[in-house]
């Protein structure tokens, strides 16, 4: 074998060991796979001066996820375990920003408060939903599954106290801009609050030592407390981290449909959330994580999404292919699966060399 040979085998080697090989691998045949029923799934082209096509759908789509995925990644980190509940805080930030502007209106088409109390108010709701899961997790020390499936329970009906039962609908178009396009900028805005998030919390992980005692926390959260950590303190936090942004990702949704609607906003979006982060590559009991991992699960997911519908899958039907292939990509990256593809791959190269060997022999 020569040098040139040994080295890009080796190259290709470290590659698939990367952490992030295999929910790139998993996203490019998800978006390749659009080929054959859409040969033209990645054109792009501009009409009235936005942009158009399925693969900015599938980013624009996303981005709710993205800012979910973030959040989760951090708490099942920390915790161990699973915030099921950011799918209703949405409801209920998106009821708040609502009802504030409506004042109280079922419908209006001007804003009877400023906006920026309406979004204010709506983060501050969601963060206290996130510090209402993070004391019953990191202070009264109960499952996460459990913990947040309170709010998972009730805070729809939250929402829908909040909005007197009723869908309440904002028709002006300055409410519209975060979930639609920025005058004159042919991007959907939502990618833009996507990024946003993606890019502060990526600072804010790297540039501080909060990551790093996130990880402490997940790995062994006596033995960070033995060198200094204030484990509760920690978990706490990601969940209040998790709670905004769950705000967040409510305002953006509200927007895209001008509306409060607490039965359908954010719905089943908190099982795609722990989804994306299970594709990144992420141990669910915790621990080291990867941010970009999550990302690229989130893109998965809503692509595996759009792809099915492009394939005329009905909603109903939807969940059942989609947990199909699911499943498949999780099973591919599951340690065992590795370990045993692993362990099949020596057994191959063994049985060439010891081949080789007896004929050496002889």
């Amino acid at each position: 074998m020569s040098e040139s040979t040994a080295k890009s085998g080796f190259s290709f080697k470290k590659l698939t060991h990367m952490k992030l090989f295999l929910p790139i691998v998993c996203l490019i045949a998800v978006l390749l796979s659009n080929l054959i029923k859409t040969p033209d799934f990645f054109k792009i082209a501009i009409n009235n001066g936005v942009l158009y096509g399925y693969i900015i759908d599938v980013i624009n789509r996303a981005s709710e996820l993205v800012i979910l995925a973030v959040g989760m990644t951090l708490v099942t980190a920390a915790s161990g375990g699973q915030d099921i509940s950011v799918g209703a805080v949405m409801a209920v930030a998106a009821a708040v920003a609502c009802q504030i502007l409506s004042g109280g209106e079922v419908s209006t088409t001007v804003f009877a408060n400023p906006y920026a109390l309406a979004v204010i108010a709506a983060l501050i709701v969601a963060t206290l939903c996130g510090c209402l899961n993070g004391f019953l997790v990191a202070n009264l020390n109960i499952q996460p599954m459990v913990a947040t499936l309170i709010l998972f329970t009730a805070g729809r009906g939250i929402a829908q106290l909040v909005t007197n039962g009723q869908i309440t609908y904002v028709r002006v178009d300055a409410y519209q801009i975060l979930g639609s396009y920025f005058p004159g900028n042919p991007i959907p805005a939502p990618i833009f609050a996507a990024l946003a998030v993606v890019i502060i919390a990526y600072v804010i992980l790297k540039k501080t030592t909060l990551g790093l005692y996130i990880e402490c926390v997940g790995i062994n959260s006596r033995a960070a407390r033995l060198v200094g950590l204030n484990s509760t303190k920690i978990k706490f936090i990601t969940y209040v981290i998790c709670g905004f942004l769950a705000g967040v990702a409510g305002l953006v949704a509200s927007s895209r449909i001008y509306s409060a609607d607490a039965n359908n906003v954010g719905l089943n979006l908190e099982m795609d959330a722990i989804l994306a982060v299970a594709l990144g590559g992420n141990l669910l009991g915790g621990g080291k994580f990867t941010l970009a991992g999550s990302i690229i699960g989130a893109y998965t997911i809503q692509a595996l999404t759009t792809t099915l519908y492009a394939w005329n899958v009905s909603s109903d039907q939807l969940p059942v292919y989609k947990a199909v292939v699911v499943v498949i990509i999780v099973i591919f990256q599951s340690p065992v699966f590795q370990k045993w593809a692993k362990g099949l791959g020596k057994r191959r190269t063994a049985v060439p060399s010891a081949a080789a060997k007896g004929g050496a022999v002889k």
